[in-house]
């Protein structure tokens, strides 16, 4: 269990880090994404399931929708 915890931490650590430094804002959204998405698996595997599916909609799914929607809008590379 600590080594899976452990993987999964550094794993969003690494996500984390490679959304700061993208320069196209699409793959800085998916980084992010994949931060909320990993929150969500910790979270349950730390028994707390309601924390998970809350993270799992509203931090993965609503808020990555909201920031396609606006890149989408915008120019898609930071300048």
């Amino acid at each position: 269990m600590i080594f899976i915890v452990s993987f999964l931490v550094v794993a969003m650590l690494a996500a984390a880090i490679s959304a700061y430094f993208f320069k196209d804002l699409l793959s800085a959204v998916i980084a992010s994404y994949m931060v909320s998405l990993i929150a969500a698996v910790l979270f349950y595997l730390l028994h707390a399931p309601d924390v998970a599916m809350a993270e799992a909609s509203i931090g993965a799914a609503l808020v990555t929708a909201i920031f396609v929607i606006a890149i989408r809008r915008t120019r898609r590379h930071e300048e």
